[in-house]
């Protein structure tokens, strides 16, 4: 069973695609390199694996004195990772999820060999190095899941696992990298390192949503009013803005309800809100956060699917 569409190489697509894959695997890097690691946080995945071991093997190797590399730790776990998760479930790891963590591996032991001192902190605050560290994880992974490749590591796992138990995929990842993370508590026998490394974790998570998604500032409402025709022509004609006209029945009255939904700025929804208030102040508004918004008007799903 094929689970990947191929792609022309060298197309327009393919260049976008592995631009994002570079740009979002160095990003993650530098979260790594300049914030995480430096105090010794352990966000879950194969590189907070990796995070433990280079401390763990510090001044054990005489060719790797400040322990064993991060990123070539990594690697080494994301290949047979990926082997299995192919064997296992097919081939859902095509070479963008390869390309993405080879690139995330060079970058981090590459960017960490060309500072003069590696394991130094940006910033000796951590909970700022937290923040910061989490934005750019998310943000640099949320452009590589742009691209329809995935981070590896152990995501693979909690897919394994899935297949095998009637436990959720989202729920399993929580489990694996709350595993790695409490491999953190015991190796450095520290109780602030599982706690930064949940914020980061949280953080990274909204990194992702926002990357992917967008930090919309619309809202959707649902205004059930018996002036509604007042209302379409306001968001008609002021806010220049579509809608759905609904009809609907009222549970308690069975009487014959009008509905309008739309989509509004939250500037233009403070000025519907007030004109309804002054013609029909008993009237029901919902109003709802959007997180993205596609079709006639916004973004087109189109344009989405194909990167744009």
């Amino acid at each position: 069973m094929v689970f990947l569409a191929r792609e022309k190489i060298f197309s327009r697509k393919w260049f976008y695609d592995y631009s994002l894959i570079l740009i979002g695997s160095f990003i993650l890097a530098a979260g790594f390199v300049y914030f995480i690691t430096p105090h010794r946080i352990v966000p879950g995945g194969v590189y907070g694996i990796a995070i433990v071991v280079h401390y763990l093997t510090q001044g054990v190797f005489s060719f790797w004195p400040d322990g064993v590399p991060i990123g070539l730790f990594g690697l080494l776990l994301n290949i047979p990772l990926t082997y299995f998760g192919i064997k296992i479930l097919g081939p859902k790891f095509g070479v963008k999820t390869i390309t993405g963590f080879v690139l995330t591996s060079v970058f981090i032991d590459g960017i960490s060999f060309l500072r003069p001192e590696a394991d130094a902190p940006l910033v000796a605050d951590v909970l700022l190095s937290c923040v910061f560290g989490g934005v750019l994880l998310g943000f640099g992974l949320g452009l590589i899941f742009k691209s329809r490749a995935t981070s590896g590591g152990s995501d693979i796992v909690a897919m394994i696992l899935a297949k095998y138990t009637r436990i959720s995929l989202g729920r399993l990842m929580i489990y694996v990298d709350s595993v790695i993370v409490l491999l953190g508590l015991i190796s450095f026998q520290d109780w602030s390192i599982p706690l930064y490394s949940w914020v980061v974790i949280y953080i990274t998570g909204r990194a992702i949503d926002i990357t992917l998604e967008g930090a919309d500032y619309n809202k959707a409402l649902l205004i059930i009013s018996k002036e509604y025709e007042a209302i379409q022509q306001k968001i008609l004609v002021d806010l220049e803005r579509g809608g759905t006209l609904l009809r609907g029945k009222g549970l308690y009255t069975n009487e014959e309800k009008q509905i309008i939904y739309t989509v509004v700025s939250r500037r233009e929804m403070a000025i519907l809100e007030e004109f309804i208030s002054k013609i029909d102040p008993d009237a029901f508004i919902t109003v709802m956060d959007v997180k993205e918004i596609l079709g006639e008007g916004f973004r087109s799903l189109k344009m989405k699917v194909e990167g744009h």
